[in-house]
């Protein structure tokens, strides 16, 4: 671990409580796991993992005023699920806060809750990651997704989509338009 995933790991465990900050951990190592499988940047993936949840602990209040302060808009669906909101703002304190220059790594930390089409590689292992570390037991199908996770990353991001949207759909909670969009492209690159 480099000297700086070290300060990162230190200043993050003052601002999650004791479950988020293992869950970050689990996310931290699972995602160094998937990219030493895959060939990429594992101190990317590190750092990435560490803080992807970074606003995570912040009040729905408090991301509402710090979004509003740095300018970080935010859709319609968002306001209305806050849970949501941590990702766009913890990008953004990542490269404010904790002085992250890497794009791909403030796209991971952006987009690990909802994915994008045309994902990077570190994008589709954060998102992975968040899904899959060894502390996650709820998900249905989590044995086969992580499986997937290290055989076929780009089926796992559109298995972990499909069991999301069927999940939120069963709950008849809204959907971020976002999610849909990553699972219909992912499926059309299945077809390939």
């Amino acid at each position: 671990m480099t000297e700086k995933n070290n300060e990162i790991k230190k200043k993050i465990k003052k601002t999650l409580d004791k479950d988020r900050y293992q869950h970050t951990l689990g996310v931290a190592y699972t995602a160094s796991c998937l990219a030493m499988r895959y060939g990429a940047d594992i101190d990317d993936a590190f750092t990435a993992g560490l803080l992807h949840d970074c606003a995570k602990c912040i009040s729905n209040d408090e991301k509402f005023k710090l979004c509003d302060k740095y300018g970080i808009r935010l859709t319609e669906i968002e306001k209305k699920n806050p849970a949501l909101i941590h990702s766009k703002l913890g990008a953004y304190l990542a490269e404010h806060k904790y002085d992250i220059r890497n794009k791909d790594i403030i796209n991971s930390i952006r987009t690990h809750t909802t994915g994008e089409p045309g994902m990077s590689l570190l994008q589709k292992i954060i998102f992975t990651a968040d899904y899959i570390e060894p502390r996650r037991d709820q998900a249905k199908n989590l044995k086969e997704v992580r499986e997937l996770a290290f055989t076929d990353i780009d089926r796992a991001v559109e298995k972990i989509l499909y069991d999301t949207l069927n999940y939120l759909n069963s709950k008849t909670a809204a959907i971020d338009p976002e999610t849909r969009k990553t699972y219909e492209y992912y499926c059309k690159q299945a077809r390939r």
